[in-house]
This record gives structure tokens, C-alpha cells and sequence, in this order.
């Protein structure tokens, strides 16, 4: 891995030597902005919270300079901002027991550009220092063009590894979209009840962006809570708090499959069956 990788982008909690720092990793995160992580894949963190044999990694591509601000935070610069931001997403870091934590600082341009391959190496030699068994990264479906940039680079990453060294499970998650509108049977289920206190401090941790004029943190445990009660019609809720996510192992594990192929066609399995349930009551 990269030198300046290490020394100014790679934040260890707990303060343990870099390399088995990352070879401990077996869950990592890769988002596009502070808090990203902390709202998608809770599922991976709570899954390694207070544990030695399960290891959460984060991965934040961009710089935070574009974040919303008002309030207190109304005049500050973009480099204030980033500033803050970074101290934010390594402070969760510190909150959720990460095993590590990498801010790649890049901007918004740079991650959404089709021809700039700097993202998808940095994220090849992470994941080729931490080998996880399960990544998360945005959904292909997301409406916000940066969190596509990174999925489209990981999964670009991710396809570059040996077969025998790439994540056994790569799920999608939602942010900028909800994934309710998937076909049940393609839905990822991650059940996190019973820990909305350590959500709730995880979230909190943003407060640039709460204070700022998006109450992220009440939104994120609303959709948990909303996916919870309305996945199923028929019986009781089984859960309180559930994340859905798209499945996007079979695109890292064969790389002949076409991306776009594979999303559009759960958007087209969600449109039969929006079709078939109105022409069957207006025949």
C-alpha cells in the first residue's frame, strides 16, 4: 500500500501497528462521505461492536467540502469544513470500534469521473491490505452521483482481485434511495434492533450536518424503523430496525456480468410486478 496512504489518510483507533491493524478487518465500509458508513452499514458495525474475532474497517472517499452548512456552521470555509468533518467520521471511528479508518480526501469531481482510475487503485490496495469477507458500499440504484462514483470504483476494485481474495458477500445499501421497491426475494435483510442507542450516538457524532439542516440522524433510524413495520403485510413485525440491501456479490464474483444489466433488470422485475397487480383488478 501506498506510503502517504498510511501516514496521512489511515486513522487506527485503538492505536494498534498498521498491518495487523488492517489484517483484522473483516467487514469494511466504503462510502463517499462522512457519515455514510455510520447510516448504510450499521449492520457491519454492529456485527463487529465489542468483538476480537470480527473487525469493522471504514473507507470515506471524498473531503467533505461540499457539505450543506447553516446555523454555526453558516460561514465556514470549505477547508473549515472539511476539517471538522474529518474529525467527525474519526471520531465514530473511536464510537463504533473501527479497526480502521481511511479518508482518501478526494473531491466529488474526481470520484464521479469515468475516466480517472486514482479512486479504484487507492480502494484496490485497501482491500487487498484487508481482504474482508463482506464489503458495504452505496446501491447502483442511489440517485446522488458521487456515491455511484464509488460504488462503480469498488466494484471496479473488487473485480481486479484474485478470485480466491475477493469478498465472499458485497452488499449495497441504501442512502440517497430507499430499496423498498425491490423484488423480496432480492433483498439483503440486516436486522439491527435492539442497539438504537449506539445508532443514535454514531449518528450523532455529525453534528456539522444535523446542525447544519439535515436531521440525518432522526431519518436514518426513521427508514430502519419504517422498513421494520412495512417490509411485510401479513404478520407481526419480527424486527424494530431493518436496512435493506441489494446484493451485489454476483457482479464481484463474475465480471463478465454487466452492471447496468443487473440493476435494470430488478427495476424491470419491480415494474412487471407493479403491472401485473393493477391489470389483475382491471381486467
Amino acid at each position: 500500500m501506498k506510503t502517504d496512504i498510511m501516514t496521512d489518510k489511515l486513522f487506527i483507533p485503538d492505536g494498534a501497528p498498521v498491518p495487523g491493524a488492517l489484517h483484522r478487518v473483516t467487514h469494511l465500509g466504503i462510502g463517499a462521505h462522512q457519515d455514510d458508513l455510520e447510516f448504510m452499514a450499521f449492520h457491519g458495525i454492529l456485527a463487529c461492536f465489542a468483538r476480537e474475532d470480527r473487525w469493522f474497517g471504514g473507507v470515506t472517499c471524498t473531503n467533505g467540502a461540499g457539505s450543506s452548512r447553516s446555523g454555526e456552521y453558516a460561514d465556514l470555509t470549505d477547508e473549515d469544513m472539511m476539517a471538522i468533518r474529518h474529525e467527525e467520521q474519526n471520531a465514530a471511528a473511536v464510537i463504533g470500534g473501527y479497526a480502521a479508518m481511511f479518508q482518501l480526501g478526494y473531491p466529488s469531481g474526481a470520484v464521479k469521473s469515468s475516466t480517472d482510475p486514482s479512486l479504484k487503485n487507492d480502494l484496490l490496495e485497501i482491500l487487498a491490505s484487508t481482504r474482508p469477507e463482506v464489503v458495504y458500499t452505496h446501491n447502483p440504484a442511489d440517485k446522488h452521483d458521487t456515491h455511484i462514483g464509488v460504488t462503480i470504483a469498488a466494484l471496479q476494485a473488487m473485480r481486479e482481485l484474485p478470485r480466491d481474495r475477493r469478498p465472499k458477500q458485497v452488499i449495497g445499501c441504501e442512502v440517497w434511495r430507499d430499496l423498498d421497491w425491490l423484488p423480496d426475494e432480492s433483498k439483503v435483510l440486516m436486522d439491527v434492533s435492539g442497539r438504537d442507542n449506539l445508532a443514535a450516538a454514531l449518528n450523532r457524532v455529525f453534528d456539522s450536518q444535523i446542525a447544519g439542516g439535515k436531521r440525518y440522524d432522526v431519518a436514518t433510524l426513521g427508514r430502519r424503523a419504517a422498513n421494520a413495520t412495512f417490509f411485510n403485510s401479513h404478520t407481526t413485525d419480527a424486527t424494530t430496525q431493518l436496512i435493506f440491501g441489494l446484493d451485489l456479490t454476483p457482479l464481484v464474483a463474475d465480471e463478465s456480468i454487466d452492471v447496468v444489466e443487473y440493476v435494470c433488470d430488478l427495476i424491470e422485475r419491480f415494474s412487471a410486478d407493479v403491472r401485473l397487480k393493477l391489470s389483475k383488478r382491471l381486467e
